[in-house]
């Protein structure tokens, strides 16, 4: 008989932990630790291409030093990227999100340049130690790329739930401090494709 007792009056409990459950009030804070985990999966990528970016550089400049423009815009590039101080507040902060978008994408573009080097370079071209470096870029460069979509998606979900029936209940209740989170866009320079010519500039002309 105690033992029944127990049960019922724990029994209200139990099936109010179930409604609200299976009205979403967990969906908020379990959709915002997977943004936060992606979004950590993301600056792992970005720091995975930074670490290899001092070899690869140095790499290039035993073969083609002359090319000082692009190693010194690709050395810029990355103190400039890896000098934005980010943490999960980031992720809800349109300013702070945009400058560290834009730092990685301005390495990314300079990193093409770099890449595209190596066709005025045959010696450069056949390294075994710049085609390593090659590979391991390309594949950290599609890591980013899953990364991102990751969490794009992450945030696709978490931004409709602070929006949409049932769990804008709870947004607007229990986490009305939450903010939503910023996506990554697509940069303006992705819709074109770099120019790279390595022809040696024309003669100035003189008058006659």
């Amino acid at each position: 008989m105690i033992r029944l007792r127990s049960v019922l009056r724990f029994l209200p409990v139990a099936l109010l932990a179930a409604t609200l459950a299976g009205c979403g009030v967990n969906t908020i804070p379990t959709r915002d630790e997977q943004v936060k985990a992606a979004w950590g999966n993301v600056q792992n990528q970005y720091q995975r291409r930074a670490d290899l970016i001092p070899n690869l550089v140095a790499t290039v400049k035993g073969y083609a030093a002359q090319e000082k423009e692009v190693l010194t815009a690709v050395t810029e590039a990355r103190a400039s990227a890896t000098q934005v101080q980010v943490d999960a507040s980031t992720i809800t902060d349109p300013v702070k999100f945009a400058q560290y978008q834009a730092s990685q994408d301005r390495l990314s573009g300079v990193l093409g340049r770099l890449m595209m080097i190596q066709e005025a370079y045959p010696e450069l071209k056949s390294n075994q130690n710049f085609l390593a470096l090659q590979s391991q870029l390309e594949g950290t460069e599609n890591r980013i790329t899953v990364a991102r979509n990751d969490y794009n998606e992450a945030v696709r979900l978490y931004n409709t739930s602070l929006r949409t029936f049932p769990t804008v209940i709870w947004a607007k209740t229990l986490y009305g401090g939450q903010k939503p989170a910023q996506p990554f866009t697509a940069a303006v320079t992705a819709q074109t494709a770099p120019t790279v010519s390595f022809d040696a500039p024309a003669a100035p002309t003189t008058a006659p």
